[in-house]
This record gives C-alpha cells, structure tokens and sequence, in this order.
C-alpha cells in the first residue's frame, strides 16, 4: 500500500477528537432535550385512584404530619397516622402518600396489618418546590380516607 492510501485511512487525532466532542454533544443534547413529567394535582388524584382501586376517599381519620417550611427539599421527614383500632377486625391495610408537584406524584406506599399496634408510618421523602402533600389510608373493609398538609420549600433556606 503506497503511503497516500495509508494517509487516507488513518484518522489524523484532530479527527479523532473532533467525533469524541460531537459523540459527546450528542448525548448531552439528549439529555437536555428529554421533558421532565411534571405531577399535577390530577394526577395525584389518578395515581390515588390507582392506588385505592377508584375507592372515592373520605377526609379525616389521616393526619399529615410535615414541617411548615423545609428548607432542604433533599430531605423532608414525614409522619402519617391514621386513627384506627388496629384490631382484626378494624386495621388499616395500606397507606399511600403522593406529592402534587414532583416530577412523579408516588411517593412511598406501606403495607401495614394488625399486628403493628399503632397506624403510623414516617420517612423522608424529597420535594422539588412549594406543594401539597397527601396521604390515603385504606382500611380492611375497603374504605379509604384521606388527609393533606401544604408544605413551603425554600430554596436554599432563603423563602422561594
């Protein structure tokens, strides 16, 4: 092979790198081209729904219990209970808790049964922005009840 046609065939490094650069650009375009759901009250609803098998929810019997102000989003504690007995013959199977703003409104769902003695679950979840925050719990006879608290996250503790 004359060395014209070995020139041709060999990649000069500018070469190489210019594809590495355009390679990467492309994938970052995707990345940044991509939407971001965003949950909605409605949606909330639907995945609520979803989740209680279209059982229509009562409001009360569920306290939310969140700060007034979080000023980290990253890290939010959330308690909910729920009042019930917790006895064989009257428990709460299930609680869901749902965010109107994230990006995905689940949040986190807990099986609970009998045994457990108290209806009361805490976690921590993350929250993007100012929202409000629901819970649904399904009890063993298939009634549902629900219960909310609106909570203000702060942008870097500052009141945004």
């Amino acid at each position: 092979m004359s060395m014209d046609k070995l020139k041709t065939k060999v990649l000069g490094r500018r070469q190489i790198l210019k594809s590495v650069g355009l390679g990467a650009l492309a994938l970052a375009g995707t990345g940044l081209s991509s939407k971001t759901v965003q949950a909605t009250p409605d949606k909330a609803s639907e995945y609520l729904s979803k989740l209680t098998s279209g059982a229509a929810g009562t409001k009360g019997k569920v306290t939310v219990k969140l700060p007034e102000i979080a000023e980290n989003g990253r890290t939010v504690p959330i308690t909910v209970s729920v009042d019930s007995p917790m006895t064989d013959g009257d428990y709460v199977k299930s609680v869901h808790i749902v965010s109107e703003r994230n990006p995905q409104p689940e949040v986190i769902s807990f099986n609970l049964s009998p045994a457990m003695g108290k209806a009361e679950v805490s976690t921590r979840m993350r929250l993007g922005k100012t929202q409000k925050v629901r819970a649904a719990a399904v009890m063993n006879d298939g009634s549902v009840y629900t219960g909310d608290k609106e909570i203000k996250v702060t942008i870097g503790g500052c009141g945004g």
